[in-house]
Order: structure tokens, then sequence, then C-alpha cells
């Protein structure tokens, strides 16, 4: 992910500052596999996982939730049969 694995998160406050369009056209193509969507005019990254199984789509959604944990960094996630969507 060109250097963007080595970055820390920092949780969202209301007074954090937000990414300007210009650091957005910098940064979207180092995750191309993210879509950008708008959630009650919020703009968040979003992407769907799928898996073969329950029992992987389990793992990975309490993988993402260790490292979620630990970042202090909490996204939404939507586990299903298969397939969990991450924003």
């Amino acid at each position: 992910m060109d250097g963007l694995s080595g970055e820390k998160c920092v949780a969202c406050r209301r007074d954090a500052p937000t990414v300007t369009d210009d650091e957005l056209a910098e940064l979207l193509p180092k995750v191309p596999d993210w879509e950008l969507v708008e959630v009650g005019g919020i703009p968040r990254l979003r992407r769907e996982f799928h898996f073969d199984d329950f029992a992987a789509t389990l793992e990975f959604t309490n993988r993402v939730g260790e490292i979620a944990e630990a970042e202090n960094h909490h996204p939404a996630l939507l586990t299903g049969w298969g397939r969990v969507a991450v924003s």
C-alpha cells in the first residue's frame, strides 16, 4: 500500500482535521479496492470482502476488530454469510 500500512490512525473527533481534496486525490489511488461513499453527508471509505464460508468471514471480522481496537479507530463492520463490509 505504498507506505500507508506504516501509518497510525488518529481517532475521529469533531475537531479533527479532515482530508483535503488534494490529499484525497493523492491517497485514493493507494487504496484502489476501496470506494469513497457519503453517509449522512460524511465521506468515508468502504470495501466489501468475500469469503467461502461463515467461519472465515467471522475470523476476518474478529481480526479487523483486534486491529481496530489496537489502533483505537473503530470502523463499521457488517458481517454476513461470506461477506464483510467495512467502512
